[in-house]
C-alpha cells in the first residue's frame, strides 16, 4: 500500500528487454534521486509513477525492477528513460498524508488542459468512461502516483473530464510539471469507492 505522497523524483536510466519476443517485458534501472534506500530490501515494493513494482536488484545510486508486458500495456512512462515519481511502500508507523493507494493503475487519462491559475495550476484530465462512476467532487484520485483532490467532474459522451488544483509545491516536487495538453497519465481511483461499488452491485442483484 502507498499514500500517493511522492517521496522523490527519480529517473529511469536504462530499459532492457527481457527477451526477444514481442510480448516480452523489460528491466528498468532507476536512479533513485533523493529517495533513501537503506531500508529497502530485495522484494520490497516501490511505486513508479503510481505503478507498484518489485525491487529485484539494488545499485550504487538506485534499484532495478522488472515490468511485464501486461503492465507496460496498461501504463505510461515505464517504457523509456525519463523522470518518474517514486514512493516506497507504506508502513503502519507512518502518517497517511494522502489516501489509501494500492499502486494498481486502473486506466489511462489524457490531459486536456494544464495552465497557471493565480499562484497554482489547473489540471484538467479526461478519464475513460469506465472510471467515471468513481470520480466525485472532493473525492480522491491518483495521477502518476500523486494523491490529488477532484474539484470538478463533467461527464461526456467520450469520457469523464475532471479538474484538479495543483499548489506550487506539488508542481515543484513531482513530474506533473512536465505535463502538457495531450499527455497521457496513469490513473488510480479511490480504493474505498471500488469496494462500495462492488457492494452496491451485489445488493442490487439480490446476492
Amino acid at each position: 500500500m502507498f499514500t500517493g505522497i511522492v517521496a522523490a523524483v527519480g529517473k529511469i536510466t536504462t530499459v532492457t528487454p527481457l527477451g526477444k519476443e514481442q510480448d516480452a517485458g523489460v528491466r528498468l534501472s532507476v536512479d533513485a534521486g533523493g529517495l533513501p534506500l537503506a531500508d529497502v530490501a530485495l522484494g520490497d515494493s516501490i511505486a513508479l509513477n503510481g505503478a507498484c513494482m518489485t525491487v529485484v536488484a539494488k545499485t550504487g545510486v538506485g534499484f532495478e525492477v522488472e515490468v511485464s508486458r501486461e503492465s507496460l500495456n496498461c501504463t505510461v512512462g515505464l517504457d523509456a528513460p525519463g523522470e518518474v515519481n517514486l514512493e516506497k511502500a507504506l508502513t503502519l508507523a507512518e502518517r497517511l498524508g494522502g489516501h489509501l493507494v494500492s499502486g494498481h493503475v486502473d486506466g489511462l487519462g489524457v490531459v486536456r488542459r494544464f495552465e497557471p491559475v493565480g499562484e497554482s495550476h489547473e489540471l484538467v484530465i479526461e478519464a475513460p468512461r469506465s472510471l467515471a462512476k468513481y470520480l466525485v467532487f472532493k473525492g480522491s484520485i491518483v495521477v502518476n502516483g500523486v494523491s490529488l483532490t477532484v474539484n470538478r467532474v463533467a461527464d461526456g459522451e467520450s469520457g469523464c473530464e475532471f479538474s484538479i488544483n495543483l499548489i506550487p509545491h506539488t508542481v515543484e516536487v513531482t513530474t506533473l510539471k512536465h505535463l502538457r495538453a495531450g499527455s497521457k497519465v496513469n490513473l488510480e481511483v479511490d480504493l474505498i469507492a471500488r469496494y462500495v461499488e462492488r457492494m452496491l452491485s451485489l445488493s442490487e442483484s439480490g446476492q
